[in-house]
């Protein structure tokens, strides 16, 4: 059994404000009477791209000094500038390619793409990135169930301000899914509300974000509510392969 935490869109900017909800959903994680095998941040953890937002996210989830108590996994958003990013957040040399790695745990395995597109708030997985994953299922040779995870939903959520900028070609995502069985759902962030559906007979959970949540169309007036509390979600992949996700704010 895989038991992730989650968390997206810190959009982390040097306001106070900012990192104080980072550190708040930080700290709940970090003090869990319980383990959980990783956290996953699902894109837009800096706001600019700037190399400070990812020096003051790698201090945040204890990728610097402090030491995360479990490891902690990572993709791109749309707010999120590639080169920066691999950089201070990851340790790595910069560049501009897309950021894509994968984690193996006892059991499953959890790939982390980099659905950003440089200069876009759109996304798209480019055909470096589907031959990524395809190579990477290859190397796991079929025996785990694997998770994707990746910044922008494939489908609709029923506002517009997140409908305008989903991943596009959704066509080909579905058609890699329907060649690979082994995987067994899709997580991602974007759109700052917590949300549940299916793609290409999947399950895809969408994070809360950690800077503000999405107001509904039907719930008022204004997309963010930044008075709403922080979010994250703990998603259970079972030995059976379903995928259980369970939601929660940091208050």
């Amino acid at each position: 059994m895989l038991v992730l935490a989650h968390i997206s869109d810190l959009h982390l900017d040097g306001t106070e404000r900012a990192t104080e909800r980072a550190e708040r959903v930080r700290d709940r994680l970090w003090e869990l009477p319980g383990p959980v095998d990783a956290l996953l941040v699902t894109g837009d953890i800096a706001d600019h791209g700037a190399e400070a937002e990812y020096e003051e996210a790698a201090r945040i989830l204890g990728l610097r000094d402090r030491g995360a108590p479990f490891p902690v996994l990572t993709c791109p958003g749309n707010h999120d500038s590639r080169a920066p990013y691999r950089k201070a957040l990851l340790g790595e040399p910069a560049g501009d390619g897309p950021v894509n790695n994968v984690r193996v745990f006892d059991g499953a395995a959890v790939l982390m793409c980099d659905s950003s597109v440089p200069g876009s708030d759109e996304g798209e997985l480019d055909e470096e990135t589907y031959a990524w994953i395809e190579e990477t299922l290859d190397e796991l040779d079929g025996t785990l169930p694997a998770l994707l995870a990746f910044h922008h939903p494939p489908v609709a959520l029923h506002h517009p301000l997140p409908d305008a900028y989903r991943l596009r070609r959704p066509s080909a995502l579905a058609a890699l899914l329907e060649r690979r069985s082994e995987v067994a759902g899709i997580i991602t962030g974007h759109a700052h509300t917590p949300a549940a559906t299916t793609f290409g007979g999947l399950p895809l959970v969408v994070g809360p974000g950690v800077t503000w949540t999405l107001r509904l169309p039907w719930e008022g007036e204004g997309a963010a509510d930044r008075e709403a509390p922080p979010g994250f979600a703990f998603h259970v992949l079972d030995d059976e392969g379903r995928l259980t996700s369970h939601f929660r704010v940091a208050v």
